[in-house]
């Protein structure tokens, strides 16, 4: 692998020169022999840690700790040859995902590999496929042979489309169609999977007694819950959970425990099905632990803001400080077509409170398939909200880039701004939108707060570049 690795944040304040992070890496390295965990047991150095350490600005010996405790994981299966490691967990940037993949009414690969481009030149720090219509397996291969990020999917998707194809109905699907999924994607160099090994016949018993408004709005929970109904069996992925384990240690890629119950709408969350799926997967996390397998765990849904805090809390004590992935969370049900708005406000609370990873959520979230403009609104938003945590939580860099951009207001500096912003361009052309002839933007002309309180304070601005050289 070449290992390269951009931070919006970091690069912004000075943290680190990225033309200078680039280590080669075998592509098949001795994670067949050992996994990340066990190789940084033995205190030796790992490029993946090495890696994340440089970026994030912090001592390797911080992450190679988080690494082993489990409270940072670094999602990379060495078949995924094309990688720039990310790491998601304590002390750590706060990391956005962007979904992307096919359905059942579009299933153009072209497409889908041009939201994955703008989503990664956005700032997205991982990529999920959730294909479920065409050659699934075909567009996986193209997708992860052209992302640099990590990159993850939901095996159980294939599995359950292929028995429908195959047999006629999800519910006809084995166990060996399950596991199969997993190993195909692992072969891929898929980096993590979500696994819903938490939507067990206990948990599904707790769903009727408690009686929800939208009940499973998890696509894997929903496959799951069908087939073990059904069948009349438990869940595979919980009752095989060491399979899945060894499965995972073979080709060391991440488990991310799936919310096969999370909350569909504000009504239904911090239910006792929630949290009894949420109890369960702590218990597997300390497994996979003991089996030195990275694993994280995904959170909801759909949360009212007054909530998020107590979810977040309950993860990082139920699962023993796992770095926790959700899913915005959305704070409201009324804000489609603004959706990703909706999951920006509840992703800086979940973050700023302890959640690591945030899974974005775009303006079609619940209406339709995102397009790329869809994508880029729903990584920037995330993005937003993501730095607006890590200001909180005193990540290194984050609130040095904000000052940065202060003192550049402050001296009307807009090729500064431009360069200090999220989007640049975007920077750039919002101000030279309406011509001025002051220094100062539009909106306040002749009338700047700034340059008035300057000439009465007698402190003399900056030079300021001319308007046109923005």
């Amino acid at each position: 692998m070449v290992f390269t690795l951009v931070s919006f944040a970091s690069v912004a304040a000075g943290v680190v020169d990225y033309s200078s992070v680039t280590v080669r890496y075998q592509a098949v390295h001795d994670s067949f022999n050992m996994t990340l965990i066990e190789r940084a047991k033995t205190g030796s150095s790992t490029p993946e840690i090495d890696i994340v350490a440089r970026a994030e600005g912090v001592p390797a010996e911080q992450v190679a700790s988080g690494v082993i405790d489990g409270t940072i994981v670094i999602p990379a299966n060495p078949l995924h040859t094309c990688l720039e490691p990310r790491g998601v967990g304590k002390g750590l940037r706060t990391k956005v995902n962007a979904n992307i993949g096919t359905s059942s009414d579009s299933c153009d690969v072209d497409a889908e590999l041009r939201k994955m481009r703008v989503a990664i030149l956005s700032g997205a720090d991982a990529m999920m496929d959730l294909s479920t219509g065409g050659d699934i397996t075909a567009t996986r291969r193209t997708l992860i042979s052209e992302c640099t990020v990590p990159f993850g999917t939901v095996p159980i998707y294939q599995a359950g489309i292929q028995a429908i194809e195959t047999r006629g109905a999800i519910v006809d699907l084995t166990v060996e169609d399950l596991f199969d999924a997993v190993e195909s994607h692992a072969r891929d160099g898929v980096d993590f999977m979500t696994i819903h090994c938490g939507v067990t016949q206990s948990t599904i018993e707790r769903l009727r007694m408690q009686g929800r408004v939208t009940n499973i709005v998890s696509r894997g929970g929903a496959f799951l819950t069908a087939w073990m109904l059904h069948n009349e069996q438990e869940n595979p992925f919980f009752e095989y959970y060491d399979r899945l384990l060894e499965m995972a240690r073979k080709y060391d890629f991440a488990l991310s425990l799936g919310d096969g119950l999370r909350p569909g709408c504000t009504a239904d969350a911090s239910d006792r099905a929630q949290f009894q799926e949420l109890i369960l997967l702590g218990e597997l996390v300390q497994r996979a632990r003991e089996g030195n397998v990275q694993v994280f765990v995904e959170g909801p849904g759909h949360v009212p803001i007054d909530q998020i805090v107590a979810n977040v809390q309950m993860e990082k004590t139920i699962c023993q400080g796992a770095p926790f992935y959700v899913l915005g969370p959305l704070v409201t049900d009324i804000g489609a077509g603004y959706d990703h708005i909706t999951g920006a406000i509840g992703g800086a609370i979940a973050a700023s409170a302890g959640a690591d990873f945030l899974c974005y959520v775009t303006p079609s979230e619940h209406l339709g398939l995102p397009d790329e403009d869809d994508v880029r609104d729903g990584v920037i938003a995330s993005m937003i909200a993501a730095h607006a945590a890590d200001m909180a939580k005193g990540v290194r860099g984050a609130a040095a880039w904000d000052r940065k951009m202060s003192q550049a207001r402050k001296s009307l500096d807009w090729t500064t701004q431009a360069e200090l912003a999220l989007v640049p361009d975007l920077a750039r052309k919002r101000h030279l939108k309406t011509p001025t002839q002051d220094q100062a933007c539009s909106m306040c002309g002749k009338y700047c707060a700034m340059e008035i309180v300057e000439k009465y304070l007698g402190v003399s601005p900056a030079v300021r570049p001319n308007r046109p050289s923005l």
